[in-house]
């Protein structure tokens, strides 16, 4: 059962934009962001995901501000943790996409203005969020809120199975609104964490959440980039570029703008 509440209680660097379903929350956040500036949050008030985008002022360059793409998904990550039983692991599954018990459940993706170079401190940047909280009674193929129908499958990009929803997962009580005022919450820890101490510690709590692989070492690289070095005085560096990936978010069903079932 959803929990349905008028407003957000948001902390005050934030100014709340509502759109009504049907609408595109990172879509409307990228064509408003040069105007309104950060802390714009956007939310589209839905009943089958928790969908958001927050507008944010990197210091950085492109290059390596693209970086955000961890911090915001370590917010959304967090805010999951509170909400959910501590026994059912959440995880990360590279390079965008979050994991509830083993199923893809949603995930986040970064935006930036057209033309802005990788050397350019971008004017600003957009996290877009989402999380699936029911399941259309249609099964896997059903109509998505931009109007577009199709069937969906196992992102190729992806490593997970099947997908998830919070209902399936035994929320019994769906509260949207407390997801999206945690999210904001602790997208806020950890952007002032990054602005007040450097990249590391949010990077670290990223890795946290990323299922190892054999027993390597992880890093993450200046410009976002994974390095992955298995266990081993000779071993070779592997190293899997970020900024290639962001142009289609691989939890997402470009057909129905939901996250792949």
């Amino acid at each position: 059962m959803e929990h349905r509440r008028e407003g957000l209680d948001l902390p005050p660097v934030y100014r709340l934009v509502t759109l009504r379903e049907h609408a595109d929350a990172f879509a409307h956040a990228l064509s408003i962001g040069a105007q309104e500036g950060a802390g714009t949050l956007v939310w589209v008030r839905r009943f089958d995901v928790m969908e958001v985008a927050v507008v944010l002022e990197p210091e950085e360059p492109l290059a390596n501000a693209r970086r955000a793409i961890y911090a915001g998904l370590c917010a959304l990550a967090d805010a999951l943790a509170i909400h959910c039983p501590p026994e059912k692991p959440i995880e990360f599954a590279w390079p965008d996409a979050v994991m509830f018990d083993k199923g893809l459940i949603g995930g986040g993706r970064i935006g930036w203005p057209k033309g802005t170079r990788e050397d350019d401190v971008p004017e600003f940047l957009v996290f877009g969020a989402m999380l699936r909280t029911f399941v259309s009674a249609r099964g896997e193929t059903g109509v998505s809120a931009r109007g577009e129908t199709g069937v969906s499958a196992r992102g190729e990009a992806g490593t997970w199975a099947s997908g998830t929803s919070l209902e399936h997962e035994g929320f019994e009580t769906i509260d949207i609104a407390a997801l999206v005022e945690s999210f904001a919450r602790h997208l806020m820890v950890h952007v002032h964490a990054w602005q007040d101490r450097g990249f590391k510690q949010v990077g670290e709590q990223w890795l946290a959440r990323l299922p190892r692989i054999a027993a390597e070492r992880r890093g993450i690289a200046e410009n976002g980039d994974l390095l992955l070095r298995p266990s081993g005085a000779t071993s070779t560096e592997e190293r899997r570029a970020l900024a290639p990936l962001l142009a289609q978010p691989t939890w997402l069903d470009p057909q129905t703008g939901m996250p792949w079932l």
